[in-house]
């Protein structure tokens, strides 16, 4: 899960400070990955290669608001709805992450690493690119297969 403090300037002029949360579970990931023809990694591949500015615009606008949510006050669960994501996008919030990110490269991977589950971001960072797939077990921890 990323805490993410963000300054903007509300509707009203007033400036603001405030903490707002990301996060995608291994249930969420999966989701994408096997609803997305060929996986999201080689789709996100695919779009960096050919420079489809538009589609990677788009696929950050999904990851953020997929990402976002509201963390419950005793911290057994993360919200999340159509109608948070909505309203956190029609904040200046939104759109001073959004611009932070589609400007800086570094702030960008810092984000997809901060919002991952850590067991998955350390797994890819023993094996950057592994000679075997990196299995994740969403009962234990993540090893490389044989």
């Amino acid at each position: 899960m990323l805490k993410k403090l963000i300054t903007y300037t509300d509707y009203d002029g007033k400036e603001r400070k405030e903490n707002f949360y990301f996060n995608l579970s291994k249930a969420e990931l999966m989701d994408m990955e096997l609803g997305t023809i060929g996986g999201m990694k080689q789709l996100i591949d695919l779009i960096i290669d050919k420079q489809d500015i538009p589609k990677i615009v788009e696929a950050f606008k999904t990851i953020i608001l997929k990402a976002y949510g509201e963390k419950s006050p005793d911290g057994r669960r993360f919200i999340k709805s159509k109608e948070l994501s909505e309203a956190f996008a029609q904040t200046e919030a939104y759109s001073e992450l959004y611009m932070s990110l589609i400007t800086d490269a570094e702030a960008a991977a810092a984000f997809i690493n901060g919002i991952m589950p850590q067991d998955l971001v350390k797994a890819m960072e023993e094996n950057p690119e592994p000679e075997a797939p990196v299995e994740v077990s969403l009962l234990g921890d993540a090893k490389q297969s044989t």
